[in-house]
């Protein structure tokens, strides 16, 4: 690799530096507001941060329980140490998702700088990650999912490492073994994801990295002993939540089971959603465009085309191939349609695959000319509609309602008059935690809260912040979307 930046290399400096800009700015505002599972995680890890314990007063939980649901821990525990040196805020809970997300295009770009040995590629795979909607939007929000593509980019950086050794050191079997282990931990899909591309380390079995295999999935394994000793202690508790979000029902024969998989892994590839539509939850995706660019998916196509020809006797592309494919599986036993968090692995393995491509169009030839004037069309559309993007990702309107960014002034409201407690009515068991955080960030001691559950009868005189549950015999007293603050009569 060249000592010295080429001028090309110098302007993609200098357009990494003003994407690494875009990712801090307005951080804390867009999007406008903070959901229920942002609220509820970044509670728990000021909890933690202070006290060591959960919301319900759990000593280091291995999952994180909250309404209904257990949330992984990997997330919550980044942040109590970062709420530990910064104290518990928004801008500090969404800096740590867009820091993540930039941290996962920098592994892509050092990722294709090593898969080529050249620093201009490598550039390029940087700037098509950090200008991608998909990778975008997930380090907006403060959940779980936003460490995953971080931790999978850098696991596939150690594995393309090891790929070139004859025998794996016992210091990259354990970073495997660990960074798989860490990618079970992080978001739910990754209790199916991470097993699934242990599995696929056996493309690189050979005679001498036999061991080193065996070692990797011997670390991997240690990692999973507290999670077997949670499951033996709460048997069924980490599946509760995909009781509510599967079409695999006791009712249903296999074959429509297996049928209504088929669609939706199907659908999952589907170039309208990729590229026109996205995630139609507009909490994940703003719709103004697709979460993919039309030229990273032109490059990563072209990608898979060059593997097949050429390189499908390299078990490094066959892995890359097989990381794709299984990317989409545990989406595909869920009700949603192309579902942003659960399908977080396709854009990643969809950037590695535009490396291929990338050197093949820079490769001398015969259609020399031809070849880098397609690789020039294709960076500048996807700078092009990147910015774009950006743009619209700015000016937009604010999502309010999928954020419910009117919370605070209705506690703010509620928290000015003199009844106390003030008591919590929730149609589901989970708005409760807007006012624990809230009132966290604003110094206002919990215990003001009473939650109270749908059928108990709420004492006259008593203040109450309600949602999605209508009042009889109440003063209003303020109303927004779907909460209401009243007092009882």
């Amino acid at each position: 690799m060249k000592a010295r930046l080429s001028r090309i290399e110098l302007l993609l400096l200098a357009a990494s530096l003003l994407l690494a800009f875009v990712y801090f700015k307005d951080v804390p505002n867009n999007p406008v507001g903070f959901f229920v599972d942002e609220a509820s995680i970044a509670y728990n890890a000021h909890t933690i941060s202070q006290h060591l314990t959960d919301e319900y007063g759990a000593f280091l939980p291995l999952y994180f329980r909250a309404f209904g649901e257990y949330k992984s821990p990997v997330y919550i525990y980044a942040l109590s140490a970062v709420f530990w040196f910064t104290g518990p805020s928004i801008y500090a809970s969404r800096l740590l998702s867009a820091a993540a997300g930039l941290l996962a295009a920098v592994f892509l770009g050092l990722l294709g700088a090593r898969i080529t040995r050249r620093r201009l590629i490598g550039w390029l795979v940087f700037l098509f990650a950090a200008l991608t909607p998909w990778i975008f939007e997930i380090s907006r929000l403060v959940f779980e999912v936003a460490l995953f593509p971080a931790t999978l980019a850098l696991f596939l950086l150690v594995l393309h490492t090891a790929s070139k050794k004859e025998s794996w050191s016992w210091r990259i079997a354990s970073a495997l073994g660990v960074l798989l282990g860490a990618m079970f931990y992080t978001y739910s899909v990754g209790r199916l994801l991470s097993p699934l591309f242990a599995l696929g380390l056996i493309f690189f079995v050979s005679q001498k990295r036999f061991r080193s295999v065996l070692l990797t999935w011997a670390i991997m394994g240690l990692t999973l002993v507290p999670f077997a000793v949670f499951t033996m202690r709460h048997p069924g508790a980490l599946g509760e939540r995909f009781k509510h979000v599967t079409f695999v029902k006791p009712e249903h024969t296999r074959t429509q089971i297996l049928v209504r998989f088929v669609q939706n892994y199907a659908g999952n590839f589907s170039p309208r959603s990729w590229l026109v539509s996205g995630d139609p939850e507009p909490r994940h995706h703003l719709p103004v465009m697709g979460s993919l660019l039309i030229g990273v998916v032109v490059l990563a196509v072209l990608g898979v085309g060059v593997i097949i020809l050429w390189r499908s006797s390299e078990t490094w592309w066959r892995f890359i191939l097989y990381g794709l494919a299984v990317s989409p599986l545990p989406a595909s036993l869920t009700l949603d349609h192309f579902h942003t968090l659960r399908l977080i692995g396709i854009p990643i393995f969809l950037l590695v695959l535009t490396v291929p491509a990338i050197e093949f169009l820079l490769r001398e030839g015969k259609r020399d000319f031809v070849r880098r004037a397609s690789l020039v069309v294709l960076v500048i559309s996807i700078l092009v509609q990147g910015a774009f993007f950006q743009w619209r990702f700015r000016v937009s309107m604010p999502r309010e309602d999928a954020f419910d960014s009117y919370y605070q002034e209705l506690l703010a409201t509620a928290l000015r008059r003199p009844e106390r407690p003030i008591t919590l009515l929730d149609k589901t068991p989970a708005a409760y935690v807007y006012a624990f955080w809230y009132s966290t960030l604003n110094n206002v001691d919990v215990n003001n809260f009473r939650r109270a559950s749908q059928d108990e009868q709420i004492e006259t005189g008593s203040l109450v912040i309600s949602h999605e549950l209508p009042c009889t015999n109440c003063e209003i007293i303020a109303e927004r979307g779907q909460f209401r603050v009243y007092v009882q009569k």
